[in-house]
């Protein structure tokens, strides 16, 4: 049989910590930051963890690098 591979996308956009959880970073702070206010900027700085089911689709993607 051949290997599964991972999934590349999902390797750079997704990281597993060592609990398992699944992180990534927020989305909207890649353009058109002068119309969004500094709160908001600040609070989209941080990772976010991805839960349930998506979480599971995102590990099987990762699976063989875990």
């Amino acid at each position: 049989m051949p290997k599964q591979k991972t999934h590349k996308g999902m390797k750079k956009r997704f990281k597993v910590t060592a609990t398992g959880k699944i992180k990534h970073k927020s989305a909207f702070r890649g353009h058109i930051l002068s119309s969004k206010s500094a709160k908001r900027k600040r609070g989209l700085r941080n990772d976010n963890v991805v839960v349930g089911a998506e979480a599971a689709i995102i590990r099987m993607g990762l699976a063989p690098g875990l």
